[in-house]
């Protein structure tokens, strides 16, 4: 396996494949995983069940007293059912005047993503799943996955998708996948776990990566996925924040390179997070009580209280 090596100012991080599916084991405390009935095939299993820390339990610790920046998933953690509430907004503009930095990891695509990051109290955010970064106050985007011919790789990506419909002619191209540039995007909806799993085969078999969120599948470069785009973006544009000053934060299969204690040691996971947790080989540290962009307001309160 790759050496991922995530020191205290987060240099010589390797751009690895999925580094979720690296062999990392969680430290006992931040996770426990109880007792299950054995599987009993491969297609009938039995949900594992994991007891993660609440923020109130986290008062009794120093993990979140260094904490200056969070880096945070959009769809189903900053929003609720699917909308931007004014509480969440005026829980970001909190953190801003308390000096929290907050930055945004989203699935979604460039188009969507250089807009809102002008709108929003936040210092920026990296769109499609690590592959791209637009700083607050600039259109203009940092690639983070090196792609020479956007042309070209778009064909490759459309290439792709049609291979993948042959087995699964019911997917349907999501309606921004038009306005992406290093990803490609399906609907999530109505696929099962099954299908999923059988889709990240296959796009492995053509050498591309694949992962899903609540809201879409991507077909996307390998090596490319949150952990490595944020990790990136740390090294170069906040060099000052060690690991320990960092708490990230997510909902869905696609954050869970975001849980990686190994790089991350500080995660949270809003509510909603527990629909997966038998999907993620890597947990939150803690789990909000509220789900979506509430669970991130109760974030935001406990930090502005530490």
């Amino acid at each position: 396996m790759p050496h991922i090596d995530c020191d205290k100012k987060f240099t010589n991080v390797a751009l690895i494949d999925n580094i979720v599916r690296n062999h990392g084991k969680l430290c006992p405390k931040v996770r426990v995983q109880l007792l299950a009935p054995k599987f009993t095939t491969t297609r009938e299993r039995s949900p594992k069940m994991y007891r993660h820390l609440s923020l109130s339990q986290a008062s009794s610790t120093n993990c979140f007293t260094s904490v200056r920046l969070v880096a945070t998933d959009m769809d189903g953690t900053l929003t609720t059912r699917g909308k931007f509430t004014s509480a969440l907004l005026q829980a970001l503009e909190d953190l801003a005047r308390a000096d929290f930095k907050v930055l945004i990891v989203t699935g979604r695509s460039a188009g969507w993503v250089s807009g809102l990051v002008s709108y929003l109290s936040v210092v920026g955010a990296i769109a499609e799943n690590g592959g791209l970064f637009y700083r607050s106050g600039s259109e203009t985007p940092v690639a983070l996955t090196p792609i020479p011919d956007f042309v070209a790789h778009r064909q490759q990506l459309t290439a792709a998708f049609e291979q993948l419909q042959t087995k699964f002619p019911h997917i349907q191209e999501s309606f921004d996948n038009r306005f992406r540039l290093t990803d490609w995007t399906f609907d999530v909806q109505g696929l099962s776990t099954d299908e999923l799993q059988t889709m990240s085969h296959l796009c492995r078999k053509m050498n591309w990566g694949f992962t899903y969120s609540n809201v879409q599948c991507h077909i996307k470069p390998l090596g490319q996925d949150k952990a490595v785009g944020l990790l990136q973006v740390l090294r170069e544009d906040f060099p000052q924040y060690t690991k320990e000053q960092v708490v990230t934060v997510g909902d869905s299969p696609n954050d869970e390179s975001l849980f990686d204690e190994r790089c991350f040691p500080v995660s949270v996971g809003v509510a909603n997070v527990l629909e997966y947790a038998n999907q993620l080989q890597h947990q939150p540290a803690y789990c909000t009580s509220a789900a979506e962009g509430e669970g991130f307001c109760e974030l935001a309160r406990f930090l502005l209280q530490k």
